[in-house]
């Protein structure tokens, strides 16, 4: 969910979604398939899988949502050290994995993810305009 919702705010930008306990090749849950397709965002094409080495060599920004994620990711991927944050750094929350987890939760979880995405949102927009023109 936070992958498409980053993804249609920065369409400009590469993203990549992939987790650490990810359950390779698995689909979206149903309540985020519902839930993000009120929102006119298709996450029905998703499939799971893990993170890879490669994955964090290569990227800009790593955002994982809870500061268990980030401890794991920092230790497996040294190299993440400096470009690694939860996606609510800047609220100061972790992000739950509603997983198995009634509709109710699923809502509340995607509200901290909105959250979570504005604020990242902002931060990269208000970075972008701040740097200089060549």
């Amino acid at each position: 969910m936070a992958a498409a919702l980053l993804a249609q705010e920065l369409p400009d930008v590469e993203l990549r979604s992939a987790g650490i306990d990810a359950l390779i090749g698995q689909p979206a849950a149903p309540y985020s398939i519902e839930l993000m397709q009120r929102r006119d965002i298709d996450i029905s094409a998703h499939r799971a899988q893990q993170l890879q080495a490669w994955q964090c060599e290569i990227a800009d920004l790593i955002l994982v949502m809870d500061t268990r994620q980030k401890q794991i990711v920092e230790e497996q991927y040294p190299t993440t050290r400096g470009k690694l944050y939860r996606l609510g750094q800047y609220g100061k929350f972790d992000v739950f994995d509603p997983y198995r987890l009634d509709r109710d939760q699923f809502e509340d979880c995607l509200r901290l993810i909105e959250q979570g995405v504005a604020d990242w949102v902002s931060r990269i927009h208000s970075i972008n305009q701040s740097l200089p023109e060549y």
